[in-house]
């Protein structure tokens, strides 16, 4: 199975890609989609599209998975931001026939590195030494994309195998 993982962000989208057969994951791609943070909203978004659009024709994932959006109540309006990004991916995602499953920052978070409110470093360690990397992946918006990639990978192997265990 091929996972694209995606951190949503209007100026710098994480993405990673791995590869799943026989209870073994490996890195196929990652890095980020950059926008000029000077152009219009329009614009940006228009760009993110593109780049993913570009991304998801190339490397032709199975599914897509994204980190949900967090808002903190004092910052409405970078939520509504965060919101377009998001919406911009799951067209994208859509357009490319791909199913879509989201999964909050913790629960990535504790699934990759055993606590919700890991910090980043923390969470690119985790990834370097799940995926095998001689580097730490780089900027961490890498590194989260890859953190939802294998948070998925896991839960479905998990759910795969609960459910081969039960009909045997």
């Amino acid at each position: 199975m091929r996972i694209v993982g995606v951190d949503p962000g209007l100026n710098l989208t994480g993405y990673g890609v791995i590869d799943a057969a026989d209870g073994r994951v490996q890195l196929c791609e990652a890095g980020v989609i950059r926008n000029n943070s000077h152009q219009s909203l329009p614009q940006r978004l228009l760009e993110l599209h593109d780049g993913l659009c570009e991304m998801l024709q190339s490397l032709r994932p199975e599914v897509m998975a994204v980190e949900d959006l967090y808002s903190h109540y004092r910052e409405p309006r970078t939520a509504i931001l965060m919101g377009h990004a998001r919406g911009v991916i799951c067209l994208a995602a859509a357009e490319a026939g791909l199913p879509v499953v989201h999964y909050s920052a913790t629960k990535i978070k504790k699934m990759l590195t055993g606590s919700g409110r890991a910090p980043k470093e923390q969470v690119q360690r985790a990834t370097q030494r799940e995926l095998g990397l001689p580097h730490l992946p780089e900027p961490p918006d890498v590194a989260d994309a890859l953190a939802v990639a294998l948070c998925h990978y896991y839960l479905t192997a998990r759910t795969t195998q609960t459910i081969e265990i039960r009909n045997t």
